[in-house]
């Protein structure tokens, strides 16, 4: 019988795993294009160009999303409940206690974001506080927070550096060829290895920005199903979890608010129409499905 803590180990393992492979498929394709190119100077500009971009954006992630979500902060005396609610579970994982925000939409749904743990921000929807009961609240506030004590942020940026750092590399290769790059010839030889190297760099700008989206895809669906774990873990209650996600799952409303930049920093993908259940369909999600979790969490063992 599958336990909480099997549940975690195996998710932290699956990121490991699929992060490992994403920094080798990186380093496959960067250095296909210099051998293609003859030449490495250009990998350099290009990783420092992607990380400067993406650590400024993780920087200041939460201002953004707060701002895009139109979430406005509440203080204790605002809603007491929900703020009693968030430090008892940062209590119990041994966090900060978040700053609270409260998104005006029916759809109910929550997210947590911040560039560390001091840094943190937790928001929910007014729908979320009003479909819930506490202990479902507690979970999702659970899972959340799991996110933080997860290090969640700084995993999904680096998963979107490499991702910004491979469509950015694809881009630059497809123009340089476009422009005549490709018909330079290596002195040395009579040019078959690097014409052969060119095939395979123009093939692999082409296919390299969608495996590096499906793998940054991957790792967001494997952190949901650790915090899930980590948020069954602190309230001892998956089943409480697992209804708050078939609750959410069953309600008409779509969050206005949300957009796909934003999708993935969400409890439960808000997009109604998002969960169907072709493989390929599944490939491009950001979430689980509702069925794959509540599954999940129905087979813990405490």
């Amino acid at each position: 019988m599958s336990t909480i803590y099997t549940h975690q180990a195996s998710n932290v393992r699956k990121t490991w795993v699929i992060m490992s492979a994403f920094l080798v498929f990186i380093i496959l394709v960067g250095w296909v294009f210099a051998q293609a190119m003859q030449t490495s100077g250009v990998l350099y500009v290009a990783v420092a160009f992607a990380l400067i971009m993406n650590v400024a954006s993780y920087w200041y992630s939460d201002k953004l999303v707060l701002m895009m979500t139109h979430a406005k902060e509440v203080q204790k005396q605002d809603a007491p409940e929900l703020y009693r609610l968030v430090e008892n579970i940062s209590i119990t994982a041994g966090l900060p206690t978040p700053k609270v925000y409260i998104i005006n939409e029916p759809a109910p749904n929550a997210f947590a974001t911040g560039r560390d743990e001091k840094h943190a921000v937790v928001a929910v929807t007014a729908g979320l506080l009003e479909r819930l009961d506490k202990t479902e609240l507690e979970a999702v506030l659970a899972h959340e927070l799991s996110h933080i004590g997860n290090k969640d942020m700084l995993v999904s940026t680096v998963a979107v550096v490499l991702v910004g750092f491979v469509a950015l590399l694809s881009d630059f290769f497809l123009r340089w060829t476009m422009y005549g790059g490709g018909r330079r010839r290596d002195d040395r030889g009579d040019g078959r290895a690097q014409a052969l190297f060119l095939i395979i760099g123009i093939v692999l700008a082409i296919l390299a920005p969608l495996v590096a989206t499906l793998l940054r895809l991957a790792v967001s669906r494997s952190r949901e199903f650790l915090a899930d774990a980590s948020g069954a873990m602190l309230t001892r209650h998956p089943e409480a979890l697992a209804t708050a996600l078939e609750k959410i799952a069953s309600d008409p409303n779509e969050l206005r608010t949300a957009n796909h930049a934003t999708a993935h920093l969400f409890f439960a993908n808000p997009f109604k129409n998002g969960e169907k259940k072709g493989f390929l369909t599944k490939l491009f999600m950001t979430h689980p499905t509702t069925e794959d979790r509540v599954r999940a969490l129905r087979e813990m063992n405490i």
